[in-house]
């Protein structure tokens, strides 16, 4: 288990799935650690309730709003004074048909953009902007498998943002080293987590799994382990590196 003792990490998305895991690992490792969540109260709460209270804080905040961002950032950085770690996690995975009309196709989009890219850009700018004041700090993206190797066609828009957030994620790691801060990204394929097995289409779940090398989706704790130890500090001539956490469905 890599060591978080001493750090502040804002985790997004940590209600369930990968930042769920993230969140208990972040805590078991000695970390304080802002729990953001969108609707998922009782998820949160429970989460919250079994660590210690002075080493977690949840807070709710709907992405799709940047005001909502805004204040996210503000009342995490309240909590204690300072963020060492920023992981971004939260993301949508909705349809968008090119069959559908053009106003819903447009929706779609919006929605998808500012939740998955716009907001964890702008938490980043908020996050860079800190860490120059204090000597560096981390960022960890999480991505997805879609972004390289393409993802199915109704989910074409996840896959732009996700790929947009490698892109950022390799322009923050170059663009601010000097400043000392550090960039990864995580990218997971099929997860075992609820927003995948619940938006996927019949029988994707089942192709899914058979086009795994290791034949099972990934567990969710398992693209926790990666992001805990980034976050750990401990890797620091690999900033801007993509990890890769597939099961061997893709390799680069």
């Amino acid at each position: 288990m890599a060591e978080l003792s001493g750090k502040v990490i804002l985790i997004t998305g940590a209600s369930r799935g990968i930042g769920a895991a993230a969140f208990e690992q972040a805590i078991a490792a000695g970390g304080e650690v802002i729990l953001h969540y969108a609707k998922s109260h009782e998820a949160a709460a429970r989460l919250t309730e079994a660590a210690a209270p002075q080493s977690c804080l949840k807070i709710s905040a709907d992405l799709a709003e940047p005001q909502e961002v805004a204040r996210l950032w503000d009342e995490a950085l309240a909590w204690k004074g300072r963020i060492d770690v920023l992981v971004n996690n939260a993301a949508i995975y909705e349809p968008a048909d090119i069959d559908d009309s053009l106003a819903d196709w447009h929706a779609g989009w919006a929605r998808t953009l500012q939740v998955n890219l716009q907001a964890p850009a702008d938490l980043c700018r908020a996050a860079i902007r800190h860490y120059r004041s204090r000597g560096g700090g981390i960022i960890v993206n999480v991505t997805s498998r879609g972004a390289y190797r393409g993802e199915l066609a109704e989910f074409g828009h996840y896959a732009a943002t996700k790929g947009g957030l490698g892109g950022l994620t390799r322009t923050i790691a170059r663009a601010y080293a000097k400043d000392g801060v550090l960039a990864y990204a995580v990218s997971p394929g099929w997860t075992a987590t609820e927003m995948a097995v619940q938006g996927a289409p019949p029988g994707v779940l089942e192709a899914a799994t058979n086009d795994i090398p290791l034949g099972e989706l990934t567990a969710p704790e398992d693209v926790a382990e990666i992001i805990t130890f980034l976050s750990s500090g401990r890797a620091r001539h690999a900033t801007g590196i993509t990890v890769d956490v597939t099961g061997g469905s893709y390799m680069r």
